[in-house]
Parts: C-alpha cells; structure tokens; sequence
C-alpha cells in the first residue's frame, strides 16, 4: 500500500532522465492506445505498460496498485448491507412496457442481465405503440374495403386545445410555447385554457394564440365544447379539473395528450393506499386512464425504482398502458438559475464542510439504483487519487482537493464503506463524503469539476450533467451513446473510454493544472455551457409532433398539417428564451412538493363533486345540539298520538258498503292522482306558449349548455345523464332504438326528433316546434331575448306562414373557409362522398334511377342566400311532423346503404377514419333539401337582434323546386306503403324504418277501429251481465228479530217473531 500512498503526481506515470522537464498534458484520449516510440518486440514489463497505457511501470508499483484493488473490493464486501449482497437493488419495470433481457416477472424485482455492468435496461411504451400501428394496419384494411376513395377537403385549420392550471412563468410554459411556436408553423390552430390568469397570458398573445381564463366552480364542469377541437394538451398534475368533464360524455372521445412533470402525486400513493384512501386513489386512477397518453420529461418518472429492499412508486401505480416519454425540458436548465440568482456560495459552502478555496469535485451518477454504483465510486476516487499530489500541504488533513458524491439513498454501511475506500485509497478522512441528492444544485453551484461516473448506458442524457454545464463546470463522462450524442470530446465535454476507466485519471490531469482547471478545461466548461440550455430541445418538440401524427384523427375538412420529418431544423433546435425575458424571476419555477399539499385542493373539490351527502351536510350542520333535541322530542310526541288515533279508529264502528261501492272509490282516487300531478312553473308556462325548442343533449358534459327558462325543454338520447330536478324528456323511453349505442350515435340529433314525433300529442301540445343545439350556446351564438320575442311574435301574427325560422348559418360555420356552395360543403365535410351518398339514398327511397354524373340531385342555388346548419330552427308541428315522415325513409335507405361495413369495421365512405357518426353531418344538412323543395318560407333570425330576413324566396324558387317528390301527398303515400308492408308481410329482414316511429296505414284505421267497437260490444255485455246477476241473486229470510226487555227487566215476548 505503500507505493500507493507514495505515488507521485502526473509524471509518476512515467521513467523519464532525472534532468528532463515535466512531460506535457497528454492529447485528448480517442483510443485506447498508449503513446511513445515502444521497441517492435519489447518484453513483458513492456507488454504490461501498454496493458495499463503507460510506457513502463515498475514492478514495485504494479504489485501495490494490483494490492490496492483488491483491498477495496474486500472492504465493499465486507462494509455493505447484508441484505444488498444478498437481494441484488435492481430495477422493478412492467413487463409490458420493459425491453430487458431475462425480465420474465411482472411482479418479483428482478436484475436484468448485465445491469451490473450497465447495459440491458430500457423504458419502452409496447402497448402504445403496437395500438398506433394496428390502427394504422386495420385503417388501411378497411378503407381499402369500401371501395370508393375517400377525399381530404382541407377546408380549415386542426385545432388544438392548450389546457393549464395557471399561466405563472416557469420551465412548463416555455416548454408549451415553444413546442406551440412550431406547430402553429406546422399548420395548427390553437387557443389555450387556464383556470388562473398570470403573466404569460400576454406571452401566449404576442405569438398569436388566443387565451381564455375558466371559471371553476364546485361542480368542476367546464363551459367550453371541447368537441371544437381536434385534441387536447394538458399542462401539469394541477390541471385534473378539466377531466372532471373530459370523463362525461360527449367528451370522452377527445383525444387527450396529458403530460406530466411533477412528482408530488408519487409521494401520495403510497399515503392513499396506508390510510385506506381507496375512493381517492381510485380517482386517479380514474383521470390517468381518461387521457390517450401520459408524457413524463424523463424515464424515472413512470416506473418503479427499487433499492435497498424499499420501494419508490412513481407513477408506475396509475399506469394503464399509455405512458410516453419525450425527454429533454427546459427545466433542466432553469434550476440552476435560482442558485446563480441566490448567490449564496459561501453559506453552501459550509453546509456541506467544505472551506472556501477547497477545489471541489462533484462525482455524479444515475438517477437509477443498480447494484454496481458503490464499486463505480471506488473506481473514480482511484482515478481521482494522483490529483492529490497538487493539492499537498504540512497538514495533510487540511488538503485542498474535496471529493463530494451525489447520492439518493445512503446509510450509515454505506458511508462507512465510503469512508474506508477513501482512506486506503489515500484520501485523508472528510475529504470524501456523500451528498444528499436534495442538495444537488448547491453541490453543483460550488463544484469546479463534475465527473459522471455511472457506466449505466441509459435512454436520456442525464438531467444533471445538462445543469452542470448550465453553470459554466467541466464535465468528464465515460462515452456512452446517450453522452456522445450530445458531448464532442474536447469541445463541450471530456469523454473517457467506458470499458477502460483507467483512461479516466489522464483525462482528470488534462482537466486540472497546478490545483485548478486548466485552460483547456474552462474553454470546454464555457462551450458547454452555451450548448447546454438547448440541449435536447429539438427532441422534445420533435416527440410532440410524433405524438399528434400518432394520437389525432382529423376530420375530412380539416388540411393535414405538416410530419415531425418536415419541420424546419432552424424552428426546433431551441427553447423560446426571448419571449421571456421581460417576465421577472423565470427561475421561480412552479416547485413539485415533496408532500400532498399541492393536490388537498383539487381533491377536496373532486370529493365534493362526488359525494352525495354533501348538501346534507350543511343541513346537518345549521341545527345545533337544542335544535336536534326539541326535533327529537317532538318526533316522540307525534309517534304518541298516532298511536293513540289508531287505537281508537280500531274500537269504533266502522261503516261497510258494498264491494260495488269499494270498486268505484278505488276508481275516483287513481283518477284524483292523475289529475292532481303536480306540475313545475315551466310546464305550467309551457302550456299556454305557442312554441317550446327542445335542447338534445347526450351526457352530463353537456349541462352548462342547457337552458332552464319556460321556453326551452332538455330532451336527453340515453336514460343516463339526465338533470336530477330538471324537466327532461327521456328519448331512449319514447323511442327503444335509442338504447342501441350505434344507431343513438349515427342518428344524433334525430334521435330526439324521433322520439318526440312517436305519438307526439302525448307530450308536446304546442303548435310550433324547435330545436337549438347546446353548441351554439357554447359558441355563444343561441338565441337572445330579442331574438326570442321577435320568434313569438312572428308565430303569433303569423307573419310568414308556415316558414322555417333558423339562426344558425352556413356560411358563418368554420367548416366552410372558402364560402363554398351546399353540396361542396357537403362533399368537403363528408370525404368527398355526399352526393353520391344522398344520390343512392333518393334512388332507394323513390325506386329512381339517378344519371351517374349526379346532375339529377335536388337542386340547391347558390344565389347569395345561404342555408341552416347545426339543427337549430323552429317551425309548425305539423310540417315537423311531414319532416320527420320523409327523414325516416331517408335514413333508412342510408342504412340499407352502408350498415354491414361501417358496424363490422367502424369505416364508411362519409368519413376518413374510424367515425362513429357516419352520416350524422349528411343529417345535419338535409332539412334544407326538405324545406326548399316542400315550398316552405325559409327565413333567418339573428340570434343577437332577432331581424328576420327570408332567403331563397318562393318567387325565384319556381321550376327550380321538386314538390312532386317532396309534397305531402307523396311522402304520406309511400309511408302508408311501408306500413301496409310491414304489417301485412313481417319481413325478416334488418329493416331500420318500423323501428324509428309510427305505422300507419288505412288497414290499420279499419283494423283498430274494429278493435275499439269489439271492445265496446264486450264491456255493454258485461254491464248487461252483471245487472242480470244482481237482479237474479237469490236473498235470505230474516231469521228473528230482537225485543227489547221492560223496565222490570222481563220479556214482553220470549218467542221468536216470524
């Protein structure tokens, strides 16, 4: 051990003339071949320098270094944790998500092979990934099977939706703003959301991206139709409150990009599953598998890191299978920025024992546990070990040279072990200590020199060599492929051989000179450090714009935007650092912490959306303890006196009529409760309204959307999700088709116009009818007061007859840029394919045989007039009812069209992808077609004033109407048809038009008419019936009478009188 502590500084290596200078630095290491003019065959000592890259050693010395080896390795053995000799620490990752050799176990923590040595560990989303590639695959398939090309418009931009708790400065919004900076340049079109106002809402306008600030209330619901946008990003762990209407419906279907940068909900997991928070937890849960994918900024977030027999969760307990990984933020590079800021070096300096001129060396390492890490240590402190020789005094306990080892999880074996690796090694004792990783940015405040000493080949470039270049360190890695792909040995970092880290103390000799860096080393340290606060920032936005390609499926009418290969290098390669550089303390980043205090907020909230007895709670809590009392013995009294009652009721005499009697008191009461249903204030109003419009909603998503006023009516499409209190109509009760899914989704709003038109005098009595969808109150362009009153009055003088009154416009919609005609429209919202859709459907309906160039489609003049969209119009309830006549047939003959292949694939010629709404946009255009071609007044209402114009007016319409195929007569002739047909024949067949109302038909008068007189003859020969029997009842004879004794107390008569 001697010649180990005897070991001279950077010319020991070598025997050189006693009268020769010191021999120059070494060139920067790129092979692993020693330098010097060697012999051609030189002998063993000679063989054994280039061995250890020397060009002689002398025995002596070779003995103590192979001494000092195995002296260390005893005392690793010897010092360690039983436990962690026994149970290798290793990494515990989900099968479906882990690419390890050997991993066979989803629930044992196994070491993968090789981990030891680095290598065979990686993070990678499987299931996410094998879901994009079959979607893509059946996509392919299924369109291929249509047969019809399907066609891209490209009439609008995709919108996105950019959601965050707050617009406070910090590395989340420099992020979003740069990764929103390139995708607007990509093609999209975005608004972002927040539930608190900050400064960078002026940040988000000077690019050019509206913002908007949501209330939160105690429900947690959210008034903006998500259903505007093509997805959704959302911003951190404090956003959860917008899933709250993410999880209803009609929104479940939005795709949702959810990343997440926190760690504080990891700290609560294992605090829910102790304290038996099953319900909380389970909510989690919950949200986490709402969203399409989970993104975490680097890979220790979403699996579980297992050391030293204990657990840390992370976020692997809520995976579902759809976490993702895009490396690389810019808070990496903001963290140290708040130590810069603080300038707090010499206080630092002394929490960690160090003095003020000591040259410090920061010895960092993965972020995951493994089981070589200690023996790595021991390893750089024995490259470490000659730079004491520059830092030697009188008191060698006093040596300048500090070795300080980043650690996350050490115990008091392990800092002995340390302590008497350092010691053998030569380092004085205090000279080598450990450091908490919760210290780790004051250590690399105050470090001079940074050594990665993990050989663990990872996913990502460690974040924490990315902070030490941040603040101007020398950093010295081994060359590992997630390292070289960022660092150029001797340009912004020094690279050491990884499977020969011998090479790492010629390295450490270039870095240091005379008992500081050397000159070489500051020029590297200030390279790197303008390199390192973009480092990785083209990665980051690249993995975004791969995630939209994947996640997203645009609409026909939407243009494709640009592929994460076509973005321009210049527009990704950095963070948008100029935005920010009027905002004040950026580097008061939002903290996770470290305790659950950051989500008491949104749980409580959640918890009170979720539990029912919270409004009996503040009833509860209004009574006091004499309030509870007096309740309490007046309960007593009234239980008393009932009693009482009912003892006396049974002790009188009670009257008893006739079973005829009972019978008909039975009747009269069932009557009094029919007539005595009490009615709300609006029903009541409701009554005496010309008009009532009906609001369709599917889902509670849809609520704050709803009216509540006299005027309007919700009417749900499924039983669930209906407004407790509110007057609803239940459709799926009126209409049992509706509680089929496909044909409630295909149908949409018809649904409900169905439903209503089934024996419609039982529930609406108005002689107008409406329907406004919930979007365009969301849209803000529903009707207003004045619109309203200009509606009934219109109604009530009947100003324009039996008219078609709409507030909505076509060619206001967004879907039409380019202000295209009906059938573009058409053809543009539905891939291309709606003419010939509605073509095949008229030729199915009216037994036609349409020309192939669809010259022959109904004609709709592009006069400068325009047409209605989004079902919102009010007309008489008698023409809806000829509406929804000729809707049946329509949509069932474009059922008969395309039902086999879109039920059995999802895909039909109206839609590019898998759409569950095949032909709902054909619907939502069709009424038009009815309204010009039945002769009816079409007139627009502005929602805001309540003007009223006509459009297409009647007298520039003549020759250009159909009325022979849209004319009452017609249309009642060919549905008395379709009745007769299926009452008389009962066709087998799938056949959708019994199903969507009413059959009529004259046979089926007579038939019910004979059914009404049968009915009658048989209750007048029951009356007839029992009169008889009550007229031929037999009657007993009194049997006696009772005489009542004299005042002596004897009988007058002790017979019996006949």
């Amino acid at each position: 051990m001697g010649s180990l502590d005897g070991a001279a500084g950077p010319g020991s290596y070598k025997r050189a003339a006693v009268a020769a200078p010191a021999p120059a630095p070494l060139p920067l290491p790129r092979s692993s071949a020693g330098g010097g003019a060697a012999p051609r065959r030189p002998g063993m000592r000679s063989r054994l320098a280039r061995f250890l890259l020397v060009d002689k050693v002398d025995y002596l010395q070779w003995i103590g270094t192979a001494a000092a080896f195995f002296f260390v390795t005893i005392l690793v053995v010897a010092f360690l944790p039983g436990s962690l000799v026994l149970e290798t620490p290793a990494m515990l990752l989900p099968s479906r998500r882990a690419s390890a050799g050997g991993v066979r176990s989803r629930t044992h923590p196994l070491l993968p092979p090789d981990l030891d040595n680095g290598e065979g560990l990686a993070f990678e989303p499987t299931r996410l990934r094998e879901r994009w590639a079959r979607e893509r695959r059946e996509e392919a398939e299924s369109l291929a099977e249509l047969g019809r090309p399907v066609k891209r418009a490209g009439a609008r931009k995709p919108r996105l939706a950019l959601v965050f708790a707050n617009l406070a400065p910090g590395a989340m919004q420099l992020q979003m703003v740069s990764v929103a900076s390139v995708l607007e340049a990509m093609g999209y079109e975005m608004k972002v959301f927040s539930f608190e106002d900050g400064p960078c809402t002026n940040i988000w306008r000077t690019i050019g991206i509206p913002v908007e600030i949501l209330p939160v209330d105690t429900k947690l619901l959210t008034s903006v139709d998500w259903l505007d946008y093509d997805g959704m990003l959302v911003n951190s762990i404090e956003a959860r409150p917008v899933f709250s209407s993410l999880l209803q419906e009609p929104f479940k279907s939005i795709p949702v990009i959810w990343t997440v940068q926190e760690s504080s909900l990891t700290h609560c997991v294992s605090d829910y599953n102790s304290s038996g928070r099953i319900q909380t937890l389970g909510g989690w849960k919950e949200v986490f598998s709402r969203a399409n994918v989970i993104v975490f900024p680097n890979y220790i977030l979403p699996v579980y890191n297992y050391f030293h027999t204990k657990f840390y969760v992370m976020y692997a307990a809520l995976d579902s299978g759809n976490y993702f990984v895009v490396p690389g933020s810019p808070a990496v590079a903001i963290q140290p920025d708040r130590f810069i800021a603080n300038s707090y070096d010499q206080d630092v300096r002394i929490g960690l024992s160090l003095g003020p001129r000591d040259f410090v060396i920061a010895v960092v390492g993965s972020q995951f546990s493994y089981g070589g890490f200690l023996m790595e240590e021991a390893f750089v402190l024995q490259a470490v070990r000659p730079l004491l020789q520059q830092y030697r005094s009188e008191n060698s306990t006093q040596t300048g040279l500090k070795v300080r080892i980043l650690t996350g999880n050490v115990t008091d074996k392990h800092r002995m072990a340390l302590e008497a690796i350092s010691l053998n090694v030569g380092f004085p004792r205090g000279a080598v200590e450990h450091v908490a990783v919760e210290d780790s940015d004051n250590l690399l405040g105050i470090s001079n020199l940074v050594i990665y000493g993990s050989c663990l080949d990872e996913q990502s470039f460690p974040s924490v060599l990315v902070q030490a270049m941040i603040l101007e360190k020398l950093v010295i890695a081994p060359d590992l492929g997630m390292i070289t792909k960022y660092i150029d040995d001797g340009i912004n970092g020094l690279l050491f051989p990884r499977k020969n880290i011998a090479m790492l103390t010629q390295v450490i000799l270039q870095a240091v000179s005379n008992g500081e860096l050397s000159v070489l080393g500051k020029k590297v340290a200030s390279v790197g450090k303008a390199r390192a606060k973009d480092l990785m920032a083209s990665e980051a936005i690249e993995g975004y714009a791969v995630l939209l390609e994947n996640v997203l499926k645009f609409p026909a009418e939407a243009i494709t935007p640009l592929t994460s290969g076509e973005i321009p290098l210049a527009l990704k390669q950095e963070w948008k650092w100029h935005l920010f550089e009027d905002v004040k303390h950026l580097y008061h980043m939002n903290e996770s912490l470290t305790d659950c205090k950051i989500l008491q907020k949104i749980e409580w909230h959640t918890n009170r959306k979720d539990d029912p007895r919270s409004s009996t709670q503040k009833i509860d809590e209004a009574f006091s303890a004499i309030a509870w009392n007096e309740e309490r013995l007046n309960g007593i009294m009234d239980a008393k006196m009932k009693l009482e009652e009912e003892e006396l009721k049974e002790r009188s005499d009670q009257p008893h009529g006739t079973w005829e009697e009972v019978y008909r008191n039975v009747k009269r009461v069932d009557r009094m409760k029919n007539e005595l249903h009490e009615r709300d204030e609006n029903e009541l109003e409701r009554t005496g309204q010309p008009l009532c419009i009906y609001e369709p909603f599917f889902g509670e998503g849809t609520w704050p959307f709803l009216h509540q006023g006299s005027l309007y009516r919700g009417i749900g499409l499924s039983s669930k999700g209906r407004r407790p209190g509110a007057d609803d109509i239940d459709a799926s009760s009126r209409l049992p088709l509706l509680n089929n899914g496909y044909y409630r989704d295909i149908l949409g709003e018809f649904g409900a116009f169905f439903a209503l038109a089934n024996r419609i005098d039982r529930i609406h009595k108005n002689s107008w009818i409406g329907f406004q969808s919930w979007r365009m109150t969301a849209r803000k362009v529903n009707l207003s007061k004045n619109a309203e009153s200009a509606i009934l009055e219109a109604i009530q003088t009947q100003k324009h007859g039996d008219a078609f009154y709409f507030w909505v416009r076509m060619d206001q919609d967004p879907r039409n840029h380019g202000n295209q005609n009906f059938w573009s429209l058409c053809d543009a919202i539905n891939a291309g394919n709606c003419r010939l859709a509605v073509s095949e459907a008229f030729q199915r309906m009216y037994g036609l045989q349409l020309d192939e160039d669809l010259n022959s489609l109904p004609h709709m003049p592009n006069d400068g007039d325009t047409w209605a969209v989004m079902q919102s119009w009010v007309l008489p309830t008698r023409s809806f009812l000829e509406f929804v006549m000729f809707s049946r047939m329509f949509i069932d003959a474009l059922d008969a069209q395309m039902y086999d292949k879109h039920y059995q694939t999802g895909h039909c010629i109206l839609s590019i992808h898998r759409d569950k709404h095949c032909y709902s946009r054909v619907l939502e255009l069709i009424v038009n077609v009815w309204a010009f071609h039945s002769a009816r007044r079409m007139v627009y209402v502005n929602p805001e004033t309540g003007a009223m114009r006509e459009q297409h007016p009647l007298d520039g319409r003549r020759g250009r109407m159909s009325i022979q195929w849209f004319s009452y007569a017609t249309l009642k002739s060919m549905d008395e048809d379709l009745a007769e047909e299926y009452d008389s024949d009962h066709p087998e067949r799938r056949w959708l038009w019994p199903h969507t109302g009413e059959m009529m038909w004259q046979g089926l008068y007579e038939r019910e008419r004979n059914m009404r007189q049968q009915e009658k003859e048989r209750r007048k020969q029951q009356t007839k019936d029992k009169i008889q029997r009550i007229k031929k009842r037999a009657r007993q004879k009194t049997i006696g009478r009772y005489i009542k004794p004299d005042d002596a107390g004897r009988l007058n008569d002790t017979g019996t009188v006949d």
